[in-house]
């Protein structure tokens, strides 16, 4: 796109504008005003933000915020925020792109929207999803196609398609995701801009499983690991209604904020297909790049990979059981949803209603081995470096990939393999930017931490980011006013 006249953006990074709203050196007024303008000008060509505010209860609600005095002021004040439309906000139009539900509108907000205001964040509309969060591209009947800002023309992955959007086009500072089977990871990848996938029980619990079968978490997103680091900081910390919680404080993670690691007591692991999966060759160059890196940092790097045989397997059956909950929700609450819903979803959620009970154990118990199989093989390494998608941002005429490298993919859901066995682990993971592709596309470098290890995974992905500078690529923008 060639760049026209267009309000620039009155922040250099989250951190610094939170800080300067906290002292009142900027005004949670003056911000709204440039959010807004900078929505008004780029959302109707990207379509990432949906459900959004009028302008005048936007300003209202940060005229409050402003009269605020500076030492009741929280580490989000006055920040506007825009919510995946899968996570309810009291008031808001919550639809989680489903026609059916333009309607409804949540008495209730999310725990992790209540952390979200507590620390003084102004929510402001939903950012775009698929229909359900199903499938890595944002598209549905409802609000329609979200677009790449690197390229019109393609994809920007997903679930998290909307909010990914949003950041890389600076309409917003910050912004929230979630994964089950990549929807962090691949949307930060396809826009250059920073998805961790936290530890499962790091984020608070609001629905599905909190024992069995578990593998989606909620998780921050941002332009860099610092600023999702400060996002991390107030998401995260236990909740006492989840079985599985972590008993970190949130504020834990800001110590990536301190000195960073010396990279030279650090050992990495490095592999460009997680074991044969089929790649991308230009995202393969990007991962030897990666592992260069690290070694030009003084970290010691080796080539290998972790042993998830059975991992697709156990993913695909207990992605299906959870599907399976909201099959049921959904029969009850709109009989005829397959009307509506696309062909993916219906198959995803048909496939949790024919699950047998032996299916569903023995995925448990080879998930099992799968974990004990990768802790021990983070005894000796420090981080395992992936790609975070197999392939670049597509058409977004496509709906998924249906082959890789000469490779059939099976299914909606088997050309994202590379963070779905990863997701099957448990363990942290960040997207952070890796580069570009010969024709100006993003690359996402997935970083893999330690069991529980959010925080050194942080640290390594800063070192990265660090020595490359990716993130200041930023897409070039054409207004549309």
């Amino acid at each position: 796109m060639s760049k026209t006249e267009a309000p620039e953006p009155i922040w250099q990074d989250a951190l610094s504008l939170c800080r300067d709203l906290q002292r009142g050196s900027v005004t949670a007024s003056d911000l709204m005003e440039n959010v807004y303008a900078r929505i008004a000008a780029f959302n109707p060509e990207l379509n990432a933000i949906v459900s959004l505010m009028p302008k005048a209860e936007a300003l209202q609600q940060a005229a409050l915020a402003d009269a605020t005095p500076t030492a009741e002021r929280g580490p989000l004040h006055g920040l506007p925020m825009a919510i995946k439309d899968v996570v309810d906000v009291a008031g808001l139009t919550t639809t989680s792109g489903f026609v059916p539900f333009a309607n409804r509108v949540p008495k209730h907000d999310a725990k992790l929207v209540k952390r979200l205001r507590a620390a003084g964040a102004i929510i402001i509309g939903h950012t775009n999803v698929p229909e359900f969060a199903l499938g890595s591209q944002t598209f549905n009947s409802l609000f329609g196609v979200t677009k790449n800002p690197y390229d019109l023309s393609k994809t920007p992955g997903g679930s998290s398609g909307g909010a990914a959007v949003a950041l890389a086009a600076q309409m917003l500072p910050l912004a929230d995701g979630s994964d089950m089977g990549g929807s962090l990871r691949n949307p930060a990848s396809f826009c250059n801009v920073v998805g961790l996938r936290p530890s499962i029980g790091r984020m608070p619990l609001d629905k599905g499983f909190a024992w069995y079968g578990r593998q989606a978490t909620t998780g921050p997103m941002a332009r860099t690991v610092t600023d999702t680091a400060l996002l991390f900081s107030v998401m995260a910390g236990p909740d006492q209604e989840d079985p599985l919680t972590l008993p970190e404080p949130g504020e834990h993670f800001l110590d990536v904020l301190g000195p960073a690691l010396d990279p030279h007591t650090l050992t990495i692991a490095v592999s460009e297909d997680l074991g044969g999966l089929p790649v991308d060759a230009e995202v393969r160059q990007a991962i030897r790049e990666a592992g260069e890196v690290f070694t030009g940092l003084g970290a010691k790097t080796v080539q290998c990979a972790p042993n998830l045989d059975g991992a697709m397997d156990v993913f695909q059956v207990q992605r299906a059981a959870s599907l399976r909950v909201l099959g049921t929700f959904l029969e009850a609450a709109v009989p005829d949803w397959r009307s509506f819903a696309k062909d993916t979803a219906i198959w995803n959620i048909s496939r949790g209603f024919e699950l047998t009970a032996e299916e569903i154990i023995n995925a448990e118990l080879q998930r099992t081995a799968i974990y004990q199989r990768i802790a021990k093989f983070f005894e000796s390494v420090d981080a395992l470096i992936l790609p975070a998608a197999q392939v670049l941002p597509f058409d977004h005429g496509t709906e998924w990939i249906k082959a890789i490298d000469g490779v059939v993919m099976q299914s909606y859901i088997d050309w994202m393999a590379v963070c779905c066995l990863i997701s099957v682990t448990g363990l942290p993971t960040v997207s952070v930017p890796g580069g570009f592709s010969q024709g100006g596309l993003p690359i996402g470098v997935q970083i893999v931490g330690p069991p529980k290890g959010d925080l050194k995974l942080l640290q390594v992905a800063k070192l990265f980011e660090q020595a490359t500078q990716h993130y200041r690529s930023a897409p070039a923008l054409a207004s549309a006013t």
